[in-house]
């Protein structure tokens, strides 16, 4: 199961599990579209491929809750 973290590494945007708008690598990196954008899709602590990542329904959070940890070290 993805951890869905809550924010971008770069920038700190909030980035809710159940919206669109976040990319993770296999390492589950995660970045904001913009960031994403700016990085050339490219992680840019592993190198690896940013990719969207994918959404989780709100009424899966109760069984199988998003990360709450933030990332951002801004």
């Amino acid at each position: 199961m993805l951890e869905m973290r809550p924010d971008c590494e770069k920038c700190g945007t909030d980035l809710p599990a159940e919206l669109p708008g976040a990319f993770i690598c296999s390492f589950e990196c995660t970045f904001c579209t913009e960031c994403a954008d700016a990085l050339d899709e490219r992680c840019p602590n592993c190198g690896g491929e940013l990719l969207d990542r994918p959404t989780r329904a709100k009424r899966h959070h109760a069984k199988s809750p998003p990360s709450s940890e933030r990332k951002f070290r801004g």
